[in-house]
């Protein structure tokens, strides 16, 4: 069933964290041969996203823009992951390792070096005209350790083929310490930066930042004759005289050269000489998800190709069984029933196959194209989730076969195309297919922690088996049996320390103690209470960790951007097993939370406000943006009245995510996604119930823009 999107903080447990490699792999499209970069494209720092080598320019990527970039100079060696997930937004997720420094005691982490999680915002202020450049700020290791904290401000105006960029850094990145901090006219308090600035994770030092002195930096970008060359030079505002962990390195010039070697449009190789004594090398794998389209869906069935006049016939004289079928193997949809309202035809039905509304619809406006008489003028497909009636798309039968007979543009074709509310009418039932009880099917999933005390990659591949039987159209259970295939988490003996209820933080032994585990055993009733009104009840073991009982309840005007919910729950913790005996803690759970879609860009905004799992209250503030190929990217914060002293290390909950169409990479259709999420600790305050459905996920064929932006492809 289709699971498009939900609020990170509801993603299963089969991604606790983000795998950068295996996200890499997912997001990726096949390295393309030949095809190098447009001459003015960025190239990425030592840090990630664009720059020089140690320091940032102004510039930004395309938005959908995501790259891994792996760069090492000793003792130092970065792991970055950026997202471009707007034109004028960039983030950088970060694991740097400092080969010269142990994690921490022997006992705990054996001969493993130290590793540090940060993340990095670039904002741009605003864009280059002909006589000023774009400029933009930016916060590097902002909310990690601020073992590497800095802040800047850039410029960056383009020559012809060079780049030039000149900005000023506190922090990390101005050590050196040039001048006098420029805004003490504000207050004397920017003149001092405090040693505070150093935590123990996940704070936001608001306070810190843009204090102490400050430093210059910049350089040129030149783009060689020879178009995969690019060349860099760079003078930073760092000494090393001031690094984390005592570290300090010698720095014979604050200058430094380097090239860049485009091998071809996704990958790019660098190197360079720095602080005057140390080579450095990096690889970028990059790729612009935002534009890239699905491949050639070589194992899809054809198009159904127009049949004589002769084969067709009134509505009620056609056998529907057979076009059942039809639909079913070339449209993706599955049947509930087949109405007549006066010359409108009804198709109602799940789509199971097409991630895009828009070709489900064409094809099954062709296969009934082909039994039809002239009787029927409008082809309506009421999509429905778990039966729920989601929305009524219509097309003018005449207007789209114009279309598909190249008469008409699709610009034109689009007034013929509506969409609205399901709702009642009367209609006369010409087919109703036996109910479909039971499916299930296997897969394989992977769990990744990275950065921890014991290995830096912590990883689980499982074999997974998942079933459904429904009792009624609208009441069913769900099961998940999942098989323990290979797991390096025998190595995983730290609990981080917690003054609060261990509703997250014993994640070890529910990864370890068993072989086979039963995740999921769950009873649902889903219902449509009024035209603009869902809700579902559910009860059973709701995920790994927790079962019990809950509901919720989502208002979701049609036409309208906006819908709010309601979810409450009485859940118990599961034994380690995962099977189905509890362990003595339980607590009840809920959250109010708003959702708001902006008419540009697709940009949603939630905020959710509640109670969690260790019985602690706050707000979890989610952002994200999806572009027209399905493509989403987001991150979210979740806030609660947990101290920092009793939450621990990483001091709220956050994490930043990307949910990719499998489509975008299979030759076969789908409508299944990758979820990858980035969540640099997983710890217990703040910890929301993993709900297996979410009626804000159920009901998203509500939102028009899907069948809009990609309306092109009812003619496939």
């Amino acid at each position: 069933m289709k699971q498009p999107f939900r609020l990170p903080h509801s993603l299963p447990r089969t991604c606790p964290r983000a795998c950068l490699l295996a996200g890499l792999l997912l997001a990726a499209p096949a390295v393309m041969a030949d095809d190098t970069d447009p001459p003015n494209a960025p190239t990425q720092s030592d840090w990630g996203g664009a720059g020089l080598w140690q320091t940032p320019t102004a510039r930004m990527a395309d938005a959908g823009e995501v790259g891994f970039n792996a760069s090492h100079a000793y003792p130092y060696t970065r792991y970055n992951f950026t997202l471009q997930p707007l034109p004028w937004l960039e983030g950088i997720i970060r694991y740097s390792d400092i080969s010269n420094r142990p994690y921490g005691p022997a006992a705990l982490s054996g001969t493993q070096s130290y590793k540090d999680k940060s993340i990095d915002v670039k904002v741009r202020l605003w864009d280059e005209s002909r006589y000023i450049p774009t400029v933009a700020a930016g916060i590097r290791d902002v909310g990690g350790t601020g073992l590497f904290s800095s802040e800047y401000v850039v410029g960056s105006k383009r020559f012809g083929p060079i780049d030039a960029s000149l900005g000023l850094a506190w922090g990390y990145m101005g050590a050196r310490g040039d001048i006098s901090n420029p805004l003490d006219f504000i207050s004397s308090k920017f003149s001092t930066r405090p040693a505070a600035s150093v935590g123990s994770g996940g704070e936001f030092n608001g306070s810190d930042y843009f204090r102490g002195r400050a430093a210059f930096f910049g350089g040129v970008s030149y783009q060689t004759p020879w178009q995969p060359l690019v060349i860099k030079v760079e003078y930073e505002g760092n000494n090393y005289k001031h690094e984390p962990k005592d570290n300090n390195q010698p720095q014979s010039s604050p200058v430094n050269i380097g090239a860049v070697y485009r091998l071809n449009h996704n990958v790019d190789l660098s190197a360079a000489w720095e602080r005057g004594n140390t080579a450095m090398f990096s690889l970028t794998l990059h790729t612009n998800l935002a534009e890239h389209a699905p491949p050639i869906k070589v194992l899809d069935p054809p198009p159904p190709q127009p049949q004589p006049a002769a084969t067709h016939a009134p509505a009620d004289q056609v056998d529907w069984a057979k076009v059942d079928q039809q639909l079913r193997d070339n449209a993706g949809l599955q049947v509930t029933k087949i109405t007549k309202r006066g010359s409108e035809l009804v198709i109602t039905a799940e789509q199971v196959k097409y991630f895009y509304p828009a070709k489900g619809v064409g094809r099954t406006a062709r296969v009934l194209d082909n039994q039809l008489g002239p009787d029927i003028t409008w082809y309506t497909v009421e999509s429905t989730r778990e039966n729920l009636p989601i929305v009524d798309t219509s097309v003018d039968r005449k207007r789209f076969d114009d279309l598909l007979n190249h008469r008409i543009a699709l610009d034109d074709f689009r007034l013929n195309v509506e969409q609205d509310p399901p709702l009642p009418q009367q209609e006369q039932v010409l087919y109703q297919p036996p109910m479909k009880q039971f499916d299930g099917g296997a897969s394989i999933s992977y769990g990744q922690s990275m950065g921890g005390p014991n290995a830096f990659i912590l990883y689980q591949i499982a074999a997974n088996y998942e079933a459904n039987f429904h009792f009624t159209p609208n009441f069913w259970w769900s099961g998940v049996l999942s098989a323990n295939l290979i797991n390096n988490y025998d190595k995983f003996t730290y609990d981080a320390p917690s003054d609060l209820p261990r509703v997250r933080t014993d994640i070890r032994q529910y990864l370890t103690d068993s072989r086979i585990t039963m995740p999921v055993f769950q009873v649902t009733d889903a219902e449509r209470l009024g035209q603009d009104l869902y809700g579902m009840a559910y009860a059973g073991m709701l995920e790994s960790m927790f079962g019990g009982v809950g509901g919720e309840m989502l208002y979701r005007p049609f036409g309208e951007r906006w819908a709010i919910g309601v979810d409450a729950a009485w859940v118990k913790q599961r034994g380690f097993d995962q099977d189905f005996s509890f362990r003595g803690y339980h607590v009840a759970t809920g959250h109010v939370t708003g959702y708001y879609e902006t008419p540009v860009n697709h940009v949603t905004f939630a905020v959710s406000l509640g109670r969690y799992l260790a019985g602690d209250h706050g707000v979890t503030f989610d952002v994200s943006k999806e572009f027209r190929n399905g493509v989403r990217m987001g991150a979210y914060a979740t806030f609660t009245n947990v101290d920092g002293a009793q939450y621990g290390e990483g001091s709220f909950d956050k994490g930043i995510y990307i949910s990719i169409p499998f489509d975008l990479m299979l030759p076969g259709s789908t409508v299944n996604r990758a979820g990858i999420l980035w969540q640099p600790l997983i710890r217990d305050g703040g910890a929301s119930l993993n709900r297996r459905y979410s009626l804000y996920t159920l009901t998203s064929d509500r939102d028009g823009d899907m069948l809009n932006d990609n309306l092109q492809m009812i003619t496939q």
